[in-house]
């Protein structure tokens, strides 16, 4: 009895220095791939978290993800990224990576699908709200893109960027008074701003 104790405290001791040593050399890949990714060397900050890479690792998958993103490794970024999501299906932070890779692919259907996903969690997302704006804005869709600039100028009434995109929405729909208020609090905010400052002049 007392040798099957023994060996049963010497297994569990094996088991804590087995675990405890792998925890210690994920933190130590970590702060390797910090290092490398401040010198712009983003892919071997990568290859150090790949030496101790597990597939249900959210946090590995997840920097990784980033990581690669920067080396220009865009299918391999969307890829853990994706892994990350599968993983934390309600994380912001994975859907907000993940629209970096396709982004850049040119992928602007599934940019715009993450963002609305970021929405559906969180209706109040500031970040995915206002970049919404921006890609409805650039498609020329004013009505669409000022119903998401107003969401964070609700919020953050006196924000400089979501008051001045949403001006310019307001004056390309015609609501040249409301513009045109919108464009003075610009000025409030950035007294020499030229854009504000041009969509007055127009006003006018």
């Amino acid at each position: 009895m007392k040798t099957t104790i023994n060996l049963t405290v010497i297994l569990l001791l094996g088991f804590s220095q087995i675990f405890g040593q792998t925890d210690k050399e994920i933190i130590q890949a970590f702060k390797t791939s910090y290092g490398l990714e401040k010198s712009g060397s983003y892919k071997k900050a990568a290859d150090e978290l790949k030496k101790v890479y597990s597939n249900d690792s959210y946090e590995i998958n997840l920097r990784l993800g980033w990581l690669e993103y920067n080396a220009g490794l865009f299918e391999e970024s969307a890829a853990h990224y994706q892994k990350a999501l599968n993983l934390k299906p309600f994380s912001e932070e994975a859907k907000f990576g993940l629209i970096y890779p396709k982004y850049a692919q040119g992928n602007l259907t599934e940019v715009i699908n993450l963002y609305k996903k970021i929405l559906e969690i969180n209706p109040n997302n500031t970040s995915a709200n206002y970049r919404l704006g921006l890609i409805f804005f650039g498609k020329k869709n004013y009505t669409v893109a000022a119903n998401y600039f107003e969401k964070v100028v609700n919020l953050y009434p006196f924000d400089y960027d979501s008051l001045l995109m949403l001006a310019w929405s307001d004056y390309y729909l015609g609501k040249k008074n409301h513009a045109k208020l919108l464009f003075n609090k610009v000025l409030m905010s950035n007294p020499e701003d030229k854009s504000a400052t041009k969509g007055i002049q127009l006003i006018k």
